[in-house]
């Protein structure tokens, strides 16, 4: 995992948006998907909130459904999940001295024609996100399925497709982006590395 660790933070520390293809096995996505799947048959996603008022939910804004990820579930494939996560803050931190202590994710759904608005991830009164990390899980997927992730670089943008096993990461508080139209069902893990803010 080295190798993919290496690339993933060579790339941020180049372009501002880190990009590794296969973070998460083939197996592993295969896996996330089938949990993903399960949950929305059973109904437990549920809509985003805006800003860290989970209660502010505007689907003007942003249409996207999720579940929040979690070691208590026990669940084989989240905890697989976790201890990579674990695997790559205890060589980003070792390497690049960036003091994350903590984690979140969860899944994101886009069903078909699901969109999120412009935004930065960093809430205005909570600097705890450091790193924005996301981990896609679509087979398969063409340009014209839509549902790229669209990062402004100033003057420019960026454009990633969503396709299995990628990840993106870049800092929270720096990188205006947006999720475009999605023309199909679109899957991710999203969340955020975070640090310690309190004195």
């Amino acid at each position: 995992m080295q190798q993919i660790f290496d690339q993933l933070i060579d790339s941020y520390i180049e372009t501002k948006v880190g990009i590794a293809e296969d973070f998460l096995s083939k197996g592993l996505c295969f896996d996330l998907v089938n949990n993903l799947n399960l949950l929305l048959a059973a109904d437990k996603l549920h809509t985003a909130g805006t800003g860290n008022n989970i209660a502010a939910q505007d689907k003007l804004f942003r249409s996207d459904i999720i579940y929040w990820l979690d070691r208590k579930h026990n669940d084989q494939f989240e905890n697989a999940f976790f201890d990579l996560i674990d695997q790559f803050v205890l060589y980003l931190n070792n390497t690049c001295y960036t003091g994350i202590t903590g984690y979140e994710f969860h899944y994101a759904l886009y069903e078909k024609g699901s969109f999120y608005k412009k935004h930065i991830d960093q809430f205005r009164n909570d600097e705890s996100r450091k790193y924005s990390f996301i981990m896609y899980l679509n087979e398969d997927w063409q340009d014209a399925d839509g549902g790229q992730l669209c990062i402004h670089h100033g003057d420019s943008i960026q454009m990633i497709t969503p396709t299995n096993g990628r990840s993106v990461f870049f800092k929270s508080s720096e990188l205006a982006h947006e999720v475009l139209l999605s023309n199909k069902s679109r899957m991710s893990i999203t969340g955020w590395l975070k640090v310690d803010t309190q004195s």
